[in-house]
C-alpha cells in the first residue's frame, strides 16, 4: 500500500471511529436526556406524540382526569375532563407547550414508549401507538374542599397518607385550566401572568415562612436527642434577647417556667428559641436533613416543578444552618430565612403520625396496559427513620393538646381526635403582613391523613384562624366526618 492510500484509509478510519462515537453518545449515553428535553427543543418527540393515544390518567375513585382524542386531522390531542380541578398535579401534555405534572414525569408510560424501534415500526405500518393508564391517588373530593376553601385566596393544601406517602389532594391558588393550554395565545397569557403566577405550583415550589410549625422540627430534634423531655421546664418571659435582639411571645405575653408541652400548646417563641440554642446548630441540621429539607423531596414529579426546602440567603443560594451567619434561636421558631414548601411541612407532620417513618410522597399508584394488565404498582418506599417511634409518640401526644387546648382548637373534628400546629409567619411587620399556617394529622391514634395549609401574605391573620379551618375540612372530607 503506497502513501497516498494509507493517508486516505486513516482519514476513513479517523471518520469512521468520529461517526461510531457520535452515534453513541447520542443513541445511548444521551437517549434518555434527549427524549426527556423540553419540547420545544424535541421536534422529535413533538411529531410522534401526535400519532400516539396517550393512555388516560384517573383519580382514585376512577374519575378521568386526562384523555386523548382524535381530531379531524387523524392526530390526538389531550383533553382534561375536570378543567382546572387537578392543573398543577395533571399538568398538560400539547406540542405546542411541552409538558408538565404527572403529564411529564409519567411521559414514558402514557405515550406506551416500547423503544424508539418499535413506534417507528407502528407508524410505518400505519398503526396509532397506545400508551398505558396512569392511575392515582388523588381524592377528587378532598380536592374540591380544598380548592373551596382556599376560596380564591392564593395559597396551598396538600394532604397525604401518612403510612404510604400517597397525596390524596393538592390545591394551589391561582391555578388554571390545562385544557386552556392548548390555545398558545392562552398560554402566554399564563405564562406572562406575573401577578399571580397560576403555573406556579405552590405545594412543591413556592418557599415560604413556616413561622410556628417549625417548632415541630425543634421538638423533635430536642426530644429525640435526649436533650429534652415534653416536661422539660424553661422559663417563657418575654422579651428575651436571643442573639443579641430582643425576642418577643406572641402579643408580648409573658410566661414563667412551663415545660415543653405548654410552650408548644401555647406556641411560646422564647422557650423555643432556648431549645434550638441548647440543641445545636448540628443537631438541629442533622434532625431537619432526616426529615427532607435541604433537598428536593423524591416525589413521581419533574424535578423542575419541586424546590427544596431550607434556609436561603437574600440570593436564593443555600445557606446551612451551622453557618455561622444564621440565628439559630429565630430558626428554632421558623423565622430567620427558612423558607419551606407546604409538601415539606406536610411530610414533617406525616412523619409524626408514622412513628418517626417518614415515607416517600407520590402520586402514582399502578400503570395499567391497553388489556388491563398491571404493568408496574407504585408501592410504598420509607424515605427515612426520621427519629424514634418513641419520639414521635411523646410529640403526637404534644400536637394533640395544641388542638385540644392551644392555638390549633379550630381543627377540632367532631368524635376524631387531631393532632396540629398552628404558625403565623412575619411577612410584613410595618404594615401587619402575616403567613398563616397549619399542619395536622388525624386520628391520632392510627392516623390516616396528614395535611399543610397556608395562605399568603394575609391581613395579620394567625395559623389558628385562617389556615386550621382549611385543614381541618379537607381532613373531614378524606376521613368521612
Amino acid at each position: 500500500m503506497n502513501d497516498p492510500i494509507r493517508r486516505v484509509f486513516g482519514v476513513f478510519m479517523v471518520m469512521l471511529l468520529a461517526l461510531a462515537a457520535s452515534t453513541s453518545w447520542w443513541t445511548i449515553v444521551r437517549a434518555d436526556d434527549l427524549n426527556h428535553h423540553h419540547a420545544d427543543q424535541n421536534t422529535r418527540a413533538q411529531l410522534r406524540g401526535l400519532k400516539v393515544r396517550r393512555g388516560v390518567i384517573r383519580a382514585d375513585d376512577g374519575t378521568i382526569l386526562a384523555r386523548s382524542v382524535r381530531t379531524p386531522e387523524d392526530i390526538f390531542s389531550r383533553r382534561y375532563p375536570t378543567g382546572p380541578l387537578f392543573g398543577h398535579a395533571v399538568g398538560y401534555s400539547y406540542t405546542t407547550a411541552g409538558q408538565a405534572g404527572l403529564e411529564q414525569y409519567y411521559d414514558d408510560d402514557l405515550s406506551g414508549r416500547r423503544g424508539d424501534v418499535q413506534t417507528l415500526v407502528d407508524q410505518l405500518r400505519g398503526r396509532s401507538t397506545a400508551g398505558d393508564r396512569l392511575q392515582t391517588t388523588l381524592d377528587p373530593a378532598a380536592q374540591r374542599v380544598a380548592l373551596d376553601q382556599l376560596a380564591g385566596r392564593k395559597g396551598a393544601v396538600v394532604a397525604l397518607d401518612p403510612r404510604t406517602g400517597a397525596i390524596k389532594a393538592m390545591a394551589s391558588v391561582p391555578g388554571f385550566d390545562p385544557n386552556a393550554v392548548r390555545d398558545p395565545k392562552a398560554f402566554r397569557a399564563l405564562q406572562r401572568d406575573d401577578a399571580n403566577s397560576p403555573l406556579f405550583n405552590r405545594v412543591t415550589q413556592a418557599g415560604y415562612p413556616p413561622g410556628s410549625t417549625f417548632k415541630v422540627v425543634t421538638t423533635i430534634a430536642a426530644i429525640d436527642s435526649g436533650k429534652f423531655t415534653p416536661q422539660s421546664r424553661l422559663d417563657g418571659k418575654s422579651p428575651r434577647i436571643v442573639s443579641g435582639t430582643p425576642l418577643k411571645n406572641d402579643g408580648g405575653e409573658s410566661f414563667g417556667v412551663i415545660d415543653l408541652t405548654t410552650a408548644l400548646t401555647k406556641s411560646v417563641n422564647t422557650v423555643f428559641a432556648q431549645v434550638a440554642e441548647q440543641v445545636g446548630a448540628p443537631t438541629m441540621k442533622s434532625y431537619m436533613e432526616r426529615l427532607g429539607f435541604d433537598a428536593k423531596p423524591p416525589l413521581d414529579y419533574p424535578r423542575s416543578q419541586i424546590a427544596a426546602s431550607g434556609l436561603f440567603r437574600s440570593n436564593g443560594k443555600p445557606l446551612s444552618v451551622t453557618s455561622g451567619l444564621v440565628d439559630l434561636g429565630r430558626v428554632g421558631i421558623g423565622q430567620e430565612r427558612l423558607r419551606v414548601t407546604p409538601l415539606q411541612m406536610a411530610m414533617v407532620a406525616a412523619a409524626v403520625a408514622n412513628r418517626g417513618k417518614l415515607m416517600k410522597p407520590h402520586f402514582g399508584d399502578r400503570v395499567v396496559d391497553a388489556d388491563g394488565r398491571t404493568v408496574r404498582t407504585i408501592s410504598p418506599e420509607v424515605m427515612s427513620q426520621a427519629m424514634s417511634a418513641s419520639t414521635a409518640d411523646q410529640v403526637r401526644d404534644m400536637m394533640g393538646k395544641v388542638v385540644q387546648e392551644g392555638t390549633g382548637t379550630a381543627a377540632a373534628l367532631q368524635g376524631i381526635s387531631v393532632a396540629g400546629k398552628t404558625g403565623t409567619a412575619e411577612i410584613d411587620i410595618a404594615r401587619n403582613i402575616t403567613q398563616p399556617w397549619f399542619i395536622a394529622f388525624a386520628p391520632i391514634d392510627h392516623p390516616r391523613i396528614a395535611v399543610a395549609a397556608t395562605v399568603e401574605r394575609t391581613a395579620g391573620g394567625f395559623g389558628g384562624v385562617v389556615a386550621a379551618p382549611i385543614a381541618k375540612a379537607v381532613m373531614e372530607s378524606l376521613l368521612g366526618g
